[in-house]
């Protein structure tokens, strides 16, 4: 059965039914919590009915930095066609992401003033729960092992930056880039068995955008550590985001557009998509408020509600 804990200024808690139960550990990292299972299980079992409310408190990231913060690029399906791959033959690439990008489940994002097309994507987050060792495979049957955790994840985009400088570090770790929470979803081997029912919604100013399940990825988890262990060391804590689905702002502008571009030099060719880019109603502007949430309500997870506003201009679309 799925635990969620929350992180405030003062402590870690167990969630249980909109209330927290304070947990008793002197943990204050991520991995120094993962540790102390025996403390989260103690909170877990003995719900407090005084607890503070959820509403009542601010949360914090419940992944602490420094931290690894690794990312699939193009792991659904969706947006594979979405950005003019074949899902069938896109390679599998990763990238990593600044951990100064990681912020809590309802800060403020905040747009820097030379990014003109800011875009979301909804990720979920895999909380790495042991040391994973360069040249290790993951199984199935080892991913529980691997993976003590689930969190909601969005990663925050500056396109103009990503694409015209082919920067992915920078356009996606700028601070508060990574929103992450609002809790850290502790599962079981069953749970993470049935991770492609889980629901990734995400919504800007009430109006969805991204709503897909995880059975949309074209590499699962276990195969996607196995790939990214055979360069990377994990350990208890890292983050590893898996992928967006489709509805993002950026779309691929066709392959006739593709073709056409491919002939102009790279100044001229991204001057002009950007220029066509900027009626695009779909970047985030300031003001803009994001909800994200995954969930299986079959299965009882819910790794709750992330709600972020956008300060800042994202001068580019036009209004």
């Amino acid at each position: 059965m799925s635990t969620n804990v929350a992180r405030t200024d003062d402590g870690w808690w167990v969630e249980h039914t909109g209330r927290l139960t304070r947990i008793s550990t002197d943990a204050t990292t991520t991995a120094e919590l993962l540790a102390d299972r025996p403390a989260v299980a103690q909170a877990a079992g003995a719900p407090d009915p005084d607890g503070p409310a959820i509403e009542a408190v601010t949360l914090l990231s419940p992944v602490t930095v420094p931290a690894r913060v690794v990312a699939q690029m193009v792991n659904y399906r969706s947006h594979a066609g979405d950005s003019g791959f074949d899902p069938d033959t896109v390679p599998l690439a990763f990238f990593r992401k600044a951990s100064g990008s990681v912020c809590g489940p309802t800060h403020a994002i905040r747009c820097p003033d030379h990014v003109g097309f800011l875009d979301y994507e909804i990720e979920l987050g895999l909380v790495i729960g042991r040391r994973i060792d360069v040249g290790t495979v993951v199984t199935e049957e080892d991913l529980p092992g691997a993976v003590a955790g689930l969190v909601v994840t969005n990663d925050i985009s500056a396109r103009d930056i990503q694409l015209t400088r082919t920067q992915f570090y920078e356009a996606k770790s700028y601070p508060t880039f990574t929103p992450v929470g609002p809790y850290l979803t502790l599962v079981d081997g069953d749970e993470l068995a049935a991770l492609e029912r889980l629901r990734l919604t995400l919504g800007v100013n009430g109006e969805i955008r991204q709503d897909s399940t995880a059975a949309d990825m074209i590499v699962k988890p276990a195969r996607a550590l196995s790939l990214l262990a055979r360069f990377q060391t994990l350990d208890a804590g890292d983050l590893v985001l898996t992928g967006t689905p489709g509805g993002t702002a950026l779309k691929s502008p066709g392959p006739v557009m593709e073709k056409i571009g491919a002939l102009l030099p790279p100044a001229v060719k991204w001057r002009a998509f950007f220029k066509r880019q900027a009626d695009n109603p779909h970047y985030l502007k300031d003001g803009d408020v994001i909800a994200a949430t995954i969930t299986d309500p079959l299965r009882g997870v819910d790794l709750g509600r992330q709600t972020n506003i956008v300060r800042g201009p994202a001068r580019g679309a036009t209004r």
